[in-house]
């Protein structure tokens, strides 16, 4: 299974830099490769959209290794939406995240 979420910016040139930084950290932490990608910019009404899609390998790692332990949310994908919009909070992000596809 793969997990898609659309994140928003404001200040996409900062945010894609932090937030890919932060995916290859995450990458690195599940020893996965090619774990994510990074499509869909566009632009409207002042935000830059983009999507980030997680491997089905590693969106399966994180799900088992205890990672999300005390993600809020009802349902498994609200809880990584959670998780991962906290994830990269810690990391420096300012997006907002939200869920497409699960």
């Amino acid at each position: 299974m793969q997990a898609i979420f659309q994140l928003s910016t404001r200040n996409y040139d900062k945010e894609i830099i932090l937030v890919k930084k932060a995916l290859e950290e995450l990458e690195d932490t599940c020893k996965v490769k090619n774990g994510y990608d990074i499509s869909g910019q566009f632009t409207k009404a002042g935000w830059t959209f983009f999507n980030v899609k997680l491997s089905s390998e590693m969106f399966s790692i994180i799900e088992k290794s205890g990672m999300m332990d005390g993600a809020l949310g009802f349902g498994i994908a609200e809880q990584f939406k959670n998780f991962l919009g906290h994830y990269l909070e810690s990391k420096g992000s300012e997006v907002r995240i939200k869920k497409i596809d699960y």
